[in-house]
């Protein structure tokens, strides 16, 4: 079975610009996060489109609401066929425990994962909405939680997976963006890591965007960075 380790982030708001980049990208190489701005600018058809072409789908909209709400936007995400969908930790057990359930009822194979802290997230901006644990703390408390109500895995730091490794076995997904090849920029994110370093420390997928989306060759770092974790 194909499972390739990298999710490209589609950071667009336009069809035009999808189909432009998936059509120099393969699925057996990667998988597609669809977050909000896209998902927001073109709807589902977005999905349809990039899943009919053949790839799979990350379908990244981190509901948090109260539990019945979530429970019916995982609902409509899982019948949308998606690979895997997210909520929000801190929304709690009781949230997360519906939202299961409502995957599972669809019948599909859609994987459910829980976001911890945003990897843009330094430990000032933490403090300053209230949560008193540092980020490490945090980040596993909420993983805990997410394991405890049943979910597939979690959203993390590639920082933070060597120890929430050591907690969890391997089936219990850590997928984590803030992946930067060494010498690309950082942007926003506070808590990079490389794609060898983050498979290292045990990371089960790598979501990166712009050092593959923003690429004069896509493919190309595409398959440079998947060859550097093909045997790790």
């Amino acid at each position: 079975m194909n499972d390739p380790k990298i999710i490209v982030a589609l950071d667009f708001d336009d069809l035009a610009s999808v189909k432009n980049l998936v059509s120099r990208l393969s699925p057996s190489l990667c998988r597609l996060k669809i977050g909000k701005e896209l998902f927001t600018a073109c709807g589902p058809q977005v999905v349809e489109l990039v899943q009919n072409i053949g790839f799979e789908v990350f379908l990244d909209l981190k509901f948090h609401d109260i539990p019945a709400t979530t429970a019916k936007a995982c609902k409509a995400a899982a019948n949308l066929g998606v690979w895997m969908t997210n909520v929000h930790a801190l929304g709690g057990a009781r949230m997360m425990k519906a939202a299961r359930e409502a995957v599972d009822s669809v019948g599909g194979q859609t994987k459910l994962i829980a976001v911890t802290i945003l990897t843009s997230h330094s430990e000032s901006e933490i403090q300053q909405i209230g949560l008193m644990n540092n980020i490490d703390a945090q980040v596993e408390l909420l993983a805990a939680l997410a394991f405890d109500s049943g979910l597939d895995g979690v959203v993390c730091s590639a920082r933070e997976t060597e120890s929430l490794r050591s907690k969890f076995d391997k089936d219990f997904l850590l997928v984590t963006p803030g992946i930067r090849p060494a010498g690309a920029a950082l942007n926003d994110q506070k808590r990079a890591v490389t794609p060898v370093d983050a498979i290292k420390n045990g990371s089960s997928y790598l979501v990166i965007g712009r050092p593959i989306t923003q690429a004069a060759d896509p493919i190309g770092i595409l398959t440079e960075i998947s060859e550097s974790i093909n045997f790790i």
